[in-house]
């Protein structure tokens, strides 16, 4: 059921730029509907990448946050590349 959804939000690879307009709007209304501000999604995007940062070393710049909404369901999908497993250095 997922997947048909994430499938149908995200579509083809090789979007025109019509398509690229439109998922954008789609993701607006979503953050809108959802009450969710640009603010939020930047300190929630801020916090999740420090966080995750303590784990592992993650490509920031590919760090992607976003919320998908059906009908019935909203989802927040967190993507990024990541490059290590950070391991805790253990005291003598």
């Amino acid at each position: 059921m997922l997947n048909g959804l994430f499938r149908k939000i995200m579509g083809k690879k090789d979007d025109s730029s019509k398509d690229v307009a439109k998922k954008r709007l789609k993701f607006a209304l979503i953050y809108d509907k959802l009450e969710v501000s640009d603010d939020i999604i930047k300190n929630l995007h801020k916090d999740m990448v420090e966080v995750i940062s303590r784990y592992f070393e993650i490509d920031q710049e590919a760090f992607r946050l976003d919320i998908r909404r059906s009908d019935d369901l909203s989802a927040l999908v967190v993507n990024t590349p990541i490059i290590s497993a950070k391991h805790k250095e253990q005291n003598p």
